[in-house]
């Protein structure tokens, strides 16, 4: 199920029991059995705790990572204008308020850019072109959803541009992005000096 698939009719992928995991996740794939049983319209279409959402999921939290390290990049070598310098009220009204205050003009142009790629990534998702892969599975072309990974991705013979290395790689990424956030909170730390210590303080300078 790779980005770069025909939207078209899939079968599920069968791996093999030498592939798949030996430790597998039953109180996961349990609960989306029962997700099945209980809400099966959405779960063939794809929602809810079902592989095809995992994917989906893992996916936009790589591409979150890109924009993170992206932005610090770009904060960092001055790419963004008069970052730290508040938005004018009288100009830009009370969206750009936050509390007493305004955002920075550095915020604002991140937040435009990221409900801009947010939008286009919907729309790639939800109306795709052929050689993509679509956020849903197809019903009309019988499409089914991929049979569950386990509790860890059969990675070894799977290097590449695999399935199972996507859902590796997606699963990392989440497990990341879970991870940086609790550290920020848990520290009072702002988010991007949480990536910068992570990455050696290479990120922001």
């Amino acid at each position: 199920a790779s980005a770069y698939s025909p939207a078209g009719a899939r079968p599920a992928v069968a791996r093999s029991a030498v592939a798949r995991s030996n430790v597998q996740a039953s109180v996961f794939e349990s609960a989306m059995a029962s997700f099945e049983k209980d809400f099966p319209e959405f779960s063939k279409r794809g929602f809810g705790p079902t592989t095809k959402a995992e994917r989906w999921n893992g996916r936009h939290a790589m591409f979150g990572w890109t924009a993170i390290v992206a932005t610090g990049y770009a904060q960092s070598h001055g790419l963004i204008p008069d970052f730290d310098t508040p938005l004018d009220l009288s100009v830009w009204g009370p969206l750009a308020a936050t509390g007493d205050a305004t955002i920075t003009n550095g915020r604002a142009i991140i937040l435009v850019a990221h409900v801009h790629a947010l939008f286009v990534s919907l729309a790639s998702a939800l109306a795709p072109f052929g050689f993509q892969d679509a956020l849903t599975l197809n019903m009309k072309a019988g499409e089914k959803d991929e049979s569950p990974y386990g509790l860890f991705v059969p990675i070894f013979g799977e290097g590449g541009l695999t399935p199972a290395a996507e859902m590796a790689n997606g699963r990392l990424a989440m497990l990341g992005l879970v991870a940086t956030v609790t550290t920020a909170i848990a520290t009072n730390t702002p988010f991007m000096e949480v990536v910068n210590t992570m990455l050696g303080g290479m990120l922001l300078k």
